[in-house]
């Protein structure tokens, strides 16, 4: 990719690189894509980082956290099966990038981080995209958002050593959760709950992510 300046927005032969690389790797999905290529990824890397914006890696964000490489973020979207009808909780904002992808195609995203510099800098990244369909708080993701129960779909982006009880019960009944569960080896599962509450379990593939931390960040 060539060198971007801080926070400029791709151009077209970046952008089409970009869905090139993710049909190429298997993203089928057109809500996915066209969410991925209207929500500029520079906008939600630190300044130094932004000439590496796509490459395919996780990068290092403050609070010690990281943004997920840009192929995870297409592959879990589109695991989620996500359309403009659903009610979607995001436990883990870090930059906000994740959550706009959800918010261009789901029809209302509630967003919870421990650290609270992460929520207000994601929460004026997604102001500045005028993007209106998105609630953020800080918080326990691990306790989930329990006010605004049940969620058609949930996404986390940090590996928890189990599935949080919590979650599973904050899950529509049809919904869909993608989880990355496990302390050293990760799997990125798939969590379906049917009709009459019982869970069916997919594992997708390896991953790494930071841990799920339980609690609020004090002093972050």
């Amino acid at each position: 990719m060539p060198e971007l300046g801080p926070r400029d927005h791709e151009d077209a032969s970046q952008r089409a690189e970009f869905q090139l690389f993710l049909r190429q790797r298997g993203i089928r999905s057109n809500n996915v894509l066209r969410a991925l290529e209207t929500v500029p990824r520079t906008m939600f890397v630190p300044d130094e980082m932004a000439p590496h914006a796509y490459a395919d890696r996780a990068l290092p964000i403050a609070c010690g956290q990281t943004i997920s490489q840009p192929f995870l973020v297409a592959y879990m979207t589109e695991q989620l099966e996500l359309n403009d009808t659903h009610k979607v909780l995001e436990v883990g904002t870090g930059t906000g990038y994740q959550t706009a992808v959800l918010a261009r195609i789901g029809r209302r995203i509630y967003t919870i981080d421990r650290y609270r510099t992460l929520v207000s800098a994601a929460e004026a990244r997604l102001q500045s995209l005028r993007i209106t369909n998105v609630t953020a708080m800080p918080g326990d993701g691990a306790q989930g958002w329990p006010a605004q129960a049940p969620f058609d779909r949930i996404m986390v982006t940090a590996a928890a050593d189990q599935i949080p009880k919590p979650l599973i019960d904050q899950l529509a009944e049809g919904g869909i959760m993608i989880i990355p569960v496990g302390t050293g080896d990760q799997r990125l599962m798939k969590v379906v709950k049917g009709e009459d509450g019982k869970l069916t379990e997919k594992s997708l593939m390896a991953v790494r992510f930071v841990p799920l931390v339980a609690g609020r960040a004090a002093s972050l």
